[in-house]
């Protein structure tokens, strides 16, 4: 008899398969979190520091566009995808554009957006990602930074009760990696993997806006 059919034994008859993966689903999530908890894509260095503020940047070059064009491709892609869906989804006064300089080719933006930790069954962990966007061009080189960042956890039906993190507070080296360096915390150490993640989609989303990858230089 094997493993998964001794775990059946106590779920036998018509619900049995339904009974048995609600059973296991908790040992699947269990084995995912000990995987990514000593990831060293993560670990020490994986959220970096500008002056003491959690800032992600990234540098790219278009080498087959102008200044005007990767401009107008950054633009519409902050306002129509990045701002454009967030304010959809949540509903928020937080997230909008709030610089827009065509002359110096900056465009800064706010956003506020769900970043779910798991979803299993009637069990929704989440908490609002939050966090300023800076685009800048110059010639042909793009400069992205994502600084800012705070996360506001566990709010009830109404948005209203939830708990304040700043990433300072609470992903930074210090605060969610431990005293070795070997693991993260457990609390903190979801948001800080879920940031790195969705920084990094970001940025490749970005990247992704110009139609020929080719032209598309990253440093």
């Amino acid at each position: 008899m094997n493993t998964f059919s001794f775990i059946l034994l106590p779920f036998k008859g018509r619900f049995g398969w339904v009974f048995a993966v609600l059973f296991c689903l908790p040992l699947c999530l269990m084995a995912g979190k000990r995987d990514y908890m000593k990831d060293p894509k993560y670990l020490l260095g994986a959220v970096p520091e500008v002056n003491g503020i959690v800032t992600f940047q990234k540098s790219f070059t278009v080498t087959d566009k102008n200044e005007q064009q990767i401009y107008d491709i950054l633009d519409a892609y902050v306002k129509n995808s990045l701002v454009g869906n967030a304010i959809q989804f949540p509903k928020s006064e937080y997230t909008r554009v709030i610089s827009e300089e065509k002359k110096k080719g900056t465009v800064v933006a706010r956003v506020d957006e769900y970043m779910t930790f798991s979803h299993v069954f009637l069990n929704l962990d989440r908490t609002r990602f939050r966090y300023q966007l800076i685009a800048e061009v110059k010639g042909q080189k793009v400069n992205l930074t994502i600084t800012q960042i705070s996360y506001y956890y566990n709010e009830d039906m109404d948005g209203k009760n939830g708990i304040h993190y700043k990433a300072e507070e609470w992903i930074s080296d210090k605060e969610a990696v431990n005293k070795k360096g070997t693991k993260l915390y457990p609390r903190s150490g979801k948001f800080r993997r879920k940031t790195v993640d969705r920084v990094e989609e970001i940025f490749q989303s970005f990247m992704d806006t110009f139609s020929t990858k080719q032209g598309v230089v990253e440093g």
